[in-house]
């Protein structure tokens, strides 16, 4: 009787040693828009603006929200000339409208008065303004100013870990890994293609492993994969 061979398994990766860059830049040839970049057109203004309405707010109320807000006011200048009421209108429903509408105005106002209407392109310059955090810093940073920076929101966070590139438990430790290991040139595409791939595909809850571009390189830490029907 001819022996049978069992088929070729491949050899699970460890924890990091995964190729992130031939999935990211598959993933990159599958998302190609970043929401938000088409949102701002990469106006660092319009970028730190809307990344502030985004917080706590998904992406089908923020970039209405923003829309509105920007066919009214997209500079400093402008926007001060509007109550925060004007603003908590036109951003409504977004989450914590009325803070945000006061945030708005004052980060405008501060911009005329010590920027001379310019957002600033640093990190340390970006956090000194009330309400502006590492996420939108970094955000502002790459999608505005192009300037290698590491966004980390929740998407990005959840797959890097379910990868299996990084092992951490808080978006800023997701932050710090990833700068310490990722190649630089994929600092700024790894939140465009994991924001997408997080919302269409990659969710908390019902992954879509079947359909997923990167399966085979991914090692699916805590998926909870969706069950797809038998044919």
């Amino acid at each position: 009787m001819p022996m049978t061979r069992r088929p070729k398994t491949r050899k699970p990766a460890k924890t990091g040693d995964i190729p992130i860059e031939r999935m990211l830049d598959t993933l990159a040839a599958t998302y190609q828009v970043h929401p938000m970049g088409e949102l701002t057109r990469h106006n660092p203004y319009k970028v730190l603006i809307a990344c502030i309405l985004s917080l706590r707010t998904k992406d089908e109320v923020t970039i209405p929200a923003s829309e509105r807000l920007f066919a009214i006011a997209d500079t400093p200048a402008k926007m001060i000339k509007l109550s925060t009421k004007e603003i908590e209108k036109l951003i409504f429903p977004a989450g914590f409208y009325k803070t945000k509408a006061q945030t708005i105005l004052d980060i405008s106002q501060r911009l005329l008065d010590e920027f001379d209407a310019q957002v600033p392109n640093t990190m340390e310059g970006l956090l000194s303004f009330k309400g502006v955090g590492r996420k939108t810093a970094n955000l502002v940073l790459g999608l505005g100013f192009g300037l290698p920076a590491v966004c980390v929101d929740t998407h990005v966070h959840r797959i890097s870990n379910r990868f299996g590139y990084v092992e951490t438990k808080t978006p800023e430790e997701t932050e710090m890994a990833l700068r310490a290991k990722l190649p630089k040139p994929y600092w700024n595409i790894i939140n465009t293609v994991l924001v997408l791939h997080g919302q269409q595909i990659c969710k908390p809850i019902g992954a879509r492993c079947d359909i997923c571009p990167v399966a085979r390189d991914c090692l699916k830490l805590d998926v909870r994969a969706r069950k797809v029907p038998a044919q």
